[in-house]
């Protein structure tokens, strides 16, 4: 399970690519579903704030549950309790740069990833092409019949 500080990997995307402007958090979130899909992971982000009055733009992404703090409280607070509440923290992953909740990981033994080598590797991953699997006829050549077909077919005799 990897748990995200959403602002701070905004922020840390616009440090990094200042050229291209800023995402939105509906696009990170989507291309944060693209990278748990590609890594068989599932997420949880979590955004200081109440979010959008319409969150619907946030359903259906798939392998990433999206949670706005609310009022009363932060996104650092919320993953803290989170990290808090695990039943098997060595299996999270933190991603933020923030050094309290990064902290709050390594003392139960989850992984602490900084915002911006998370996204770098996040970039690398997604830019690997998936390797297509070889038609099993390339390795172990064509049958007898469907060498006599493709003979027939283009008028060679045999």
């Amino acid at each position: 399970m990897i748990i995200i500080d959403g602002h701070n990997l905004l922020h840390s995307i616009v440090k990094l690519h200042e050229d291209s402007g800023p995402i939105s958090d509906v696009q990170l979130c989507w291309i944060l579903s693209r990278y748990m899909k590609t890594v068989s992971e599932n997420g949880e982000i979590v955004f200081d704030g109440t979010g959008p009055r319409d969150k619907s733009q946030f359903d259906n992404i798939a392998n990433l549950e999206v949670f706005f703090a609310g009022l009363g409280s932060d996104a650092d607070t919320v993953i803290e309790n989170k990290i808090k509440a695990s039943t098997a923290p060595k299996r999270l992953t933190v991603v933020s740069s923030d050094r309290r909740l990064r902290d709050s990981a390594r003392t139960r033994k989850a992984t602490a990833v900084k915002s911006e080598i998370f996204w770098d590797n996040l970039h690398k991953q997604l830019k690997r092409k998936k390797p297509v699997k070889e038609p099993e006829a390339k390795r172990s050549g064509l049958t007898e019949s469907e060498t006599r077909q493709w003979l027939e077919f283009f008028g060679i005799e045999q």
